[in-house]
Order: C-alpha cells, then sequence, then structure tokens
C-alpha cells in the first residue's frame, strides 16, 4: 500500500485526536479527587468512543467506507480484512456495551471501578496497536 496523502492523512490525525481526547477525559476523571462518586459510567462510554475512532481512523487511512456504528466487533472484522493485529484485540469488543446503553437511564446495569479500569486497559490497546499499525502505513501522529 502507497503512503496516503496529506488530506488522508489529516482526516486520519482528526480521528485520533479525538480518540485521544476521550481517552483522556477518561483516565483524567479517574484521578480527580472529589466527594462525590466518579461517573463510572461516563467513563466507559469515553473509554468505547476511544476503541471505535482509533479503528475508524485506520479504516480512513485504509480508504475503506464503513457503517455508522458504534459496534467494536463490525470494526475489527472491516479492520481484519486488511491486517492481522484485529485479533489480537477481540477483548476490545467487551466495550461495544457502553456505546449505547451507558447513555440513557435503565438501559444497563451499573458500572464499577474494576469495569472501568479494564474499559481503560482495552482502549489505551486499541490505540497502541492502531497507531503502530498506522505508523507503518506512514502516518504521521501526534504524541
Amino acid at each position: 500500500m502507497k503512503p496516503p496523502n496529506e488530506e488522508i492523512s489529516h482526516k486520519v490525525r482528526q480521528w485520533t485526536d479525538h480518540a485521544d481526547e476521550d481517552l483522556r477525559l477518561a483516565q483524567d476523571v479517574m484521578t480527580i479527587r472529589s466527594k462525590h462518586r466518579r461517573p463510572y459510567r461516563l467513563i466507559a462510554y469515553h473509554t468505547q468512543q476511544c476503541a471505535e475512532k482509533y479503528l475508524k481512523a485506520y479504516l480512513v487511512c485504509c480508504g475503506i467506507d464503513f457503517p455508522y456504528t458504534h459496534n467494536i466487533s463490525i470494526l475489527l472484522e472491516l479492520c481484519g480484512e486488511y491486517a492481522g493485529w484485529p485479533a489480537n484485540l477481540k477483548d476490545a469488543e467487551e466495550l461495544t456495551s457502553y456505546a449505547i446503553t451507558t447513555r440513557y437511564p435503565g438501559e444497563c446495569e451499573e458500572v464499577t471501578k474494576a469495569e472501568v479500569d479494564r474499559a481503560i486497559e482495552i482502549a489505551q490497546q486499541v490505540r497502541n496497536q492502531v497507531r503502530s499499525a498506522l505508523k507503518e502505513l506512514g502516518i504521521k501522529l501526534s504524541n
């Protein structure tokens, strides 16, 4: 595959920058000292968004149209048509449930600290894997 042109590179960086903001938000909220309970369901939502946006960044880089979906399994499957690394990220499928159900009352069970800690770890794994793949394709990303 030839290196992406500047327009594609710019779009990929937009996706990854947004994904990084989601992950930073999740990580930062976990460090806030407060008398109030942390909003674990919202933190979990942002970990899912990080993973989703990183996978979509890879698809943008490869010129692959993707459906409007929050389903990590579908996105991994699409990425898997062009790379072998998605098989290493099967745990990321766990994040899909945080995309919708955490945003609306009555849709999900309470999200625990342990679940959020795992979700952050998974989002970081997706980030690291996709950033590595994008670098191999010639995309220069900000830190």
